[in-house]
């Protein structure tokens, strides 16, 4: 397992029910842990490199209708 962080900017501030949603994504989809950082609207997820990759995880966020630009390192 390699273990990877990466970020999304964040179009808008979360809902509530969207933070619903990510807790669900994240189980779903064999993600580790995330993190919003709200006051500079970003969302980190903690993943295993060897099964996913970014692009895979931005894809699947934005079919979740979770407001995300662009990626981060």
């Amino acid at each position: 397992m390699t273990l990877v962080e990466v970020g999304f900017r964040l179009q808008s501030a979360i809902t509530p029910a969207q933070l619903q949603s990510l807790a669900e994504f994240a189980n779903t989809y064999g993600l580790r842990k995330f993190h919003v950082d709200e006051a500079g609207q970003v969302l980190r997820f903690e993943y295993d490199a060897s099964r996913l990759r970014s692009t895979q995880i931005a894809h699947m966020l934005r079919q979740a209708n979770i407001p995300v630009a662009e990626g981060l390192v």
